[in-house]
């Protein structure tokens, strides 16, 4: 399993929190350790999803996100 710190933007309530946690959820693989408005950390299995996957999952419910460093 591997770990990965998102910065999000564009989040500014608790609805956009839901939105993105469950999206997350949705994916194979993926377990969603927190989701707050402007970031989110999830532990995934790599030979289930790339970290791509989670970002552009991320990105279709209308949010940038990037790894955060």
């Amino acid at each position: 399993m591997s770990t990965i710190t998102m910065t999000i933007e564009g989040m500014t309530c608790g609805h956009c929190v839901g939105a993105v946690t469950r999206a997350l959820t949705a994916i194979d693989g993926v377990r969603v350790d927190q989701v707050v408005i402007g970031s989110a950390v999830v532990t995934f299995d790599p030979a289930k999803v790339a970290p791509d996957v989670i970002l552009k999952t991320v990105a279709d419910e209308g949010y940038a996100a990037t790894t955060a460093r």
